[in-house]
């Protein structure tokens, strides 16, 4: 029988709620959301500002605990990891890149000593630490730099610093919340391309953030989140779409990839709850419900009043 492959990262139901306390509010970041990542994947992450995004790299990199759900990692589960399991975690699970340098380099300490620290942390001797640090710094294109300290290096160099010192430990996860937002776009597909080598050399498996559609375009999958829920999937076609010289292709509504070359569908959770693209909720006004139609082959949604009257006819695609 074929061996299936269990997720490296699994949510279910996934729930983060804050408290603040000044003004004695709670804010519900994430509502449920469902994600699925298998090993050596490289995802990106898109959405609107304030849509759950950096909270669920947040979950995921155990800065912070779930509030409800299922959430686990290379078989951790991070509903009930205690203080030392979660720095145990942290220090060898995953890593992170920022998007602002400053949290991902101690300005202190040079670049072979920042990326041979969490090794120390994490209890490596001194030759070990030596030695790797010197291939991470070589894979990364940092060889010659070993000495220099990060305000001596070009934002794109301390980007691969960066990327090195996430890699220390040799974690099965890596989380880049927006690691080329304060790059130009050639050092920015530079960085891609790095990252792109090491999942692919190392097998890592990437979660990234990002706004900019140049680099979602480069990546096999993209998964949209809008009011705390995975949204929409939009997964790179093996070949382009072809298409009449007179049909203009549709596009991701979140991030906008092109219809020729990116297929989108909508995540359909596992009790069966959806979130339309809201470029079909403002085109058809659905009022909050809808008729739903099952036929052998496919499912219809309509607004209730095209059930009344003349409307469409039963499984009619006009």
């Amino acid at each position: 029988m074929p061996t299936i492959s269990t997720p490296l990262v699994t949510c279910e139901n996934l729930v983060k709620i804050y408290k603040v306390q000044e003004a004695n509010v709670e804010v519900v970041a994430l509502q449920g959301l469902d994600l699925e990542v298998e090993r050596g994947e490289m995802l990106a992450l898109v959405g609107q500002s304030g849509s759950g995004k950096t909270t669920l790299l947040n979950v995921l990199g155990a800065l912070d605990v779930p509030s409800a759900g299922r959430c686990t990692v290379a078989g951790n589960d991070l509903t009930r990891l205690d203080e030392k399991q979660r720095n145990e975690y942290r220090r060898f699970v995953t890593g992170h890149v920022w998007q602002q340098s400053g949290r991902n380099l101690i300005p202190d300490l040079n670049t072979l000593d920042n990326v041979s620290l969490p090794q120390m942390l994490g209890g490596a001797g001194a030759g070990q630490r030596a030695r790797r640090s010197r291939e991470l710094l070589e894979l990364v294109g940092l060889g010659d730099m070993k000495r220099r300290y990060p305000n001596e290096l070009s934002g794109g160099e301390q980007q691969r610093a960066a990327i090195a010192v996430a890699l220390a430990n040799e974690p099965d996860l890596l989380l880049a919340d927006e690691p080329t937002g304060e790059l130009d776009s050639t050092t920015a597909h530079e960085i891609l391309a790095l990252l792109r080598t090491l999942n692919e050399q190392l097998s890592l498996t990437i979660i990234l953030v990002t706004h900019d559609v140049a680099i979602a375009a480069d990546l096999d999958r993209t998964i949209a989140i809008r009011d705390g829920k995975t949204s929409t999937e939009t997964v790179r076609r093996e070949a382009p779409l072809r298409m009449a010289h007179d049909v203009v292709p549709t596009a991701s509504a979140i991030i906008g990839l092109p219809g020729e070359t990116h297929r989108e569908s909508v995540l359909i959770d596992r009790v069966g709850r959806l979130q339309l693209p809201e470029e079909s909720i403002h085109r058809v006004a659905f009022n909050g419900r809808a008729e739903v139609r099952s036929f052998d082959d496919h499912v219809e949604i309509w607004p209730l009043d095209a059930g009344r009257g003349v409307g469409p006819t039963p499984g009619g695609r006009d």
